[in-house]
């Protein structure tokens, strides 16, 4: 059985715009990979069409079956984490393996207190 991990320094999720995550991707696999990447992005869930924009990845050269390696991304100024009535905007690291598309996840929170910054109803006067 195929195993994909994602392992945060510190087991740290939330950051603030400009820190750097580190960490190990991690894979066990059935069939030799022809490639292993990992990507750092952001996408919108909620109502109406989802966006995704890919900040930053990096592909790991002559993947073995079973293997870790390091990464490093120095996160951007913007967008922020938030969540309102009507969409979210998460972060998150995403490991891929090819071929079979198997991949695993980890969400984030990016903002400049580090905490997902709450959107609230306006309230009308």
């Amino acid at each position: 059985m195929s195993e994909l991990k994602i392992l945060l320094r510190d087991e740290c999720t939330n950051y603030r715009p400009g820190e750097t995550i580190e960490g190990v991707a991690g894979w066990r696999l059935e069939k030799p990979p022809k490639s292993v990447e990992l990507r750092l992005f952001w996408f919108t869930r909620g109502k109406g069409t989802e966006d995704v924009g890919i900040v930053n990845q990096t592909s790991f050269p002559e993947p073995q079956l079973e293997e870790g390696r390091k990464f490093s991304f120095t996160l951007p100024p913007e967008p922020w984490s938030f969540s309102g009535q009507l969409v979210s905007l998460i972060w998150a690291l995403e490991l891929v393996a090819e071929p079979g598309e198997q991949s695993t996840r980890v969400e984030l929170v990016v903002s400049p207190s580090g905490q997902e910054i709450q959107l609230r109803p306006h309230a009308s006067a």
